[in-house]
């Protein structure tokens, strides 16, 4: 399988990646290689992939009970729950979870009033300067096409595989490695004060500010998936690569479609050519 991995660079991401990048020093990690990262057979990965719309709602599930309370989704509607291909769930379910939620309306009389379907996700600070004073003088990134910034760096030549096999699931793959990545600094490692190492982002001696943020049955499922880390990652995972890129089902059909139509029309082209050309000297 041509998907096998260098170490995830940190240093250089830290301050970009925003999923809390401290920046302090851990002496006798720059020479740390770290295990290569794992890449998840995921569902909608390659030409013919789709969501699983399942592990969609665990994920969300995931996102609206922790990650939200730090991470906002400016391009995440309520609504988006309700489309085809993704999370699918009821326009009952949707107008329930909206009005569940607070959102601050300048004409509104009371400043204030309960969500819509058309509201867009609540950010969890009212400001930046709040999400600052909060998180130690750095933003939490935003949720909504943070998938699609991220990717797992792959050795020459297997990184050529992936213009068969249409690997786009670096971003989820990222994800996935960083949220079961927290471990125990290496021997000879001293991490900061207010950090914490992960295997999949230790970088040139930086470490990660953000704090392990899930743990085995932190989260209640129904059904019978696992409620651990590893299932978490990855529903989460999931979640957020639809959330960055919510049509891709259709826009993988429709890729199709066109590919499908350019080949029967070159097809018949060449039927037209040799029906008009076949009485004619040479």
């Amino acid at each position: 399988m041509m998907k096998k991995l260098n170490s995830i660079i940190g240093a250089a991401l830290i301050a970009a990646s925003g999923l809390m990048a401290g920046g302090a020093y851990a002496a006798g990690a720059g020479d740390y290689k770290g295990p290569e990262a794992k890449l998840i057979d995921w569902t909608f990965g390659g030409v013919f992939g789709t969501y699983d719309k399942a592990q969609l709602q665990r994920g969300f599930q995931v996102f609206q009970e922790v990650c939200s309370s730090c991470h906002g989704a400016e391009l995440f509607s309520f609504r988006m729950l309700e489309k085809e291909g993704g999370p699918e769930y009821s326009e009952e379910q949707v107008k329930a979870l909206a009005a569940s939620y607070t959102i601050q309306d300048p004409e509104h009389i009371d400043g204030e009033r309960s969500g819509v379907p058309a509201d867009k996700w609540p950010n969890p600070f009212e400001s930046d300067q709040d999400a600052k004073d909060a998180n130690g003088g750095v933003i939490p990134p935003d949720f909504s096409v943070l998938a699609k910034a991220r990717n797992v760096p792959q050795k020459f030549p297997n990184w050529i595989g992936n213009y068969f096999t249409a690997y786009q699931e670096g971003g989820a793959d990222y994800i996935y490695n960083l949220l079961v990545g927290y471990n125990e600094p290496p021997e000879g490692v001293e991490v900061g004060p207010g950090t914490y190492w992960n295997d999949h982002f230790h970088g040139s001696g930086g470490t990660l500010a953000m704090a392990q943020p899930i743990y085995d049955e932190m989260v209640d499922y129904e059904g019978a998936a696992p409620e651990t880390v590893d299932q978490y990652a990855k529903d989460v995972a999931a979640f957020m690569m639809w959330l960055a890129e919510p049509d891709m089902t259709s826009r993988k059909q429709l890729g199709f479609n066109v590919l499908l139509f350019l080949f029967l029309f070159a097809g018949m082209m060449y039927m037209v050519k040799r029906r008009l050309w076949s009485n004619v000297d040479h």
